[in-house]
């Protein structure tokens, strides 16, 4: 007669790995990984060589050669995460200085950019949201439901996006406002860190953030680019209203509700949520009241900078020097020191700092020429036409990012316009689909901005703009192109 298992006896079959061989395994990933970053770098370094010493084929001189080889290498680092945070920016700063591919005043634009100073400003407003309790409150009454799930608190933070960005132009300014309430509410309702639906909400700010307001004028970067670049190089004048109609139905709203569906799908959150009584709020302290006024006269101030004509971002570092006024006491010296995240403000300047060097070295153009020179574009076919467009301003924003695609495609769009056979107009309006899709969160400077300062890693965001941008491509263009059509846009 065979002698029964103990209970306390591990069955092998249902072996857990211990702690040990966790630890194991970790060690192991990282030499992988490690080794892995050596090898790239080799590469690197071999193709910098290669740049500065062998000829090109695309006739770039030396050093744009390098300039080429250092953003590509920096732009794949960025999309797929293959160095530790900040490494890869400060590792482009570097190596542009030493290699001269621009001058320093180009190199580190990003420091001394207004959307630098932007996202200081919101970093600063945005402990102070969160350390006087103003975000908690302004959590339990702008995403108060009364049949709370996991479902509806994403469609409220879609909802509560998208409509800020009708009366706030800046896309930076809303997902600094909007974060430290969100990440308010995922800690009020239990949503704590590690949990799939912290990570939803935090990428329910950044993408709703930017992208359906692409279609709404002037609500962020891209649009306003190209609403300032048509009027200049060819009197073409956008205006709010029709801008809206042709855009916002489908890559606004329809996206809109797709990001909801995509987002639960994808950071589905199970677990139970904290019941939330429907009592009173417990009082505001005096320095949550004295925030509370100064956010709204900042909000106002961001509302009509057209108006008064002084930038976002200089109401926002004001806003900042108030908050660590002594005399106003909301934010102590020892708070800003624990709590203020250089990240963030390093990937800032180093996105706005490879814009930069692209645009200085002329690569945006040089990038377009080619892709016009590789593809045949027939007048009568406007269907194949708009695909070639759209897929060319795809290819120049894996280079220039997003917010450089206008500065660097609507000087060509006479030629491009030219080419196909499409109205300038038309070519011009085609550039929304391109800035308002992100296949790899680089390309958005403020998605990125959303996912650090919520703590959401590269491979969760990554996720998500591929899964919209197949969306996009599968469905949400067709719409587009047949809404054109009823509207006249396109034959």
């Amino acid at each position: 007669m065979t002698e029964s298992a103990s209970p306390d006896t591990p069955d092998p079959r249902h072996h857990r790995p211990s702690a040990a061989d966790a630890l194991r395994r970790e060690r192991l990933r990282s030499r992988v990984r490690t080794l892995g970053g050596y090898v790239i770098y080799g590469m690197f370094a071999a193709a910098l060589w290669a740049a500065s010493h062998g000829s090109s084929a695309l006739g770039l001189s030396p050093t744009a050669a390098q300039a080429a080889v250092l953003v590509l290498f920096t732009i794949g680092a960025w999309a797929f995460g293959l160095f530790p945070e900040p490494i890869t920016t400060l590792t482009f700063f570097l190596l542009a200085v030493l290699l001269h591919v621009a001058k320093p005043e180009v190199i580190f634009a990003g420091f001394h950019s207004a959307a630098w100073w932007l996202v200081f400003g919101g970093a600063v407003t945005g402990i102070a949201v969160r350390t006087t309790g103003l975000g908690a409150r302004l959590a339990a009454t702008l995403f108060a439901l009364k049949r709370p799930t996991y479902a509806r608190y994403v469609a409220s933070v879609m909802v509560a996006c998208v409509g800020l960005a009708f009366v706030m132009p800046s896309t930076t300014g809303r997902i600094l406002l909007l974060i430290p309430i969100v990440l308010a509410l995922a800690d009020r309702i239990g949503l704590t860190e590690g949990r799939r639906g912290r990570t939803g909400l935090v990428m329910m700010v950044a993408a709703a953030s930017y992208m359906p307001p692409t279609t709404i004028l002037p609500a962020n970067i891209p649009n306003s680019v190209l609403m300032g670049a048509a009027d200049s190089f060819y009197g073409v004048k956008l205006h709010y209203a029709p801008y809206l109609l042709l855009h916002f139905p489908v890559l606004g709203a329809l996206k809109a509700a797709i990001l909801v569906w995509v987002i639960c799908r994808l950071f589905p959150d199970d677990g139970p949520l904290t019941q939330v009584t429907n009592g009173a709020p417990p009082p505001l302290s005096n320095d949550a009241r004295r925030l509370s006024v100064l956010l709204a006269l900042a909000l106002a101030g961001f509302a009509t900078d057209a108006w008064h004509g002084i930038s976002p971002a200089w109401i926002s570092v004001a806003a900042a020097i108030l908050c660590l006024l002594p005399a106003i006491h909301i934010i102590t010296p020892k708070t800003f020191t624990e709590q203020m995240h250089i990240t963030p403000l390093i990937y800032v300047a180093g996105f706005l700092g490879v814009g930069a060097v692209v645009a200085d070295s002329g690569l945006g153009e040089k990038l377009a020429r080619l892709c016009l020179d590789a593809v045949s574009m027939t007048p009568g076919t406007p269907a194949i036409n708009a695909a070639w467009l759209i897929a060319i301003g795809a290819a120049i924003g894996l280079v220039a990012t997003l917010p450089g695609l206008p500065a660097v495609l609507t000087p060509l769009a006479g030629q491009l316009a030219s080419a196909s056979g499409l109205p300038l107009y038309t070519v011009l309006m085609l550039q929304v689909p391109v800035f308002s899709t992100v296949l790899l969160p680089y390309q958005s400077p403020p998605m990125m901005i959303a996912m650090h300062l919520g703590g959401v890693g590269m491979r969760d965001g990554t996720r998500l703009t591929v899964v919209m941008t197949l969306i996009t491509l599968v469905l949400l263009f067709p719409l587009d192109y047949l809404w054109w059509h009823l509207l006249g846009m396109l034959p």
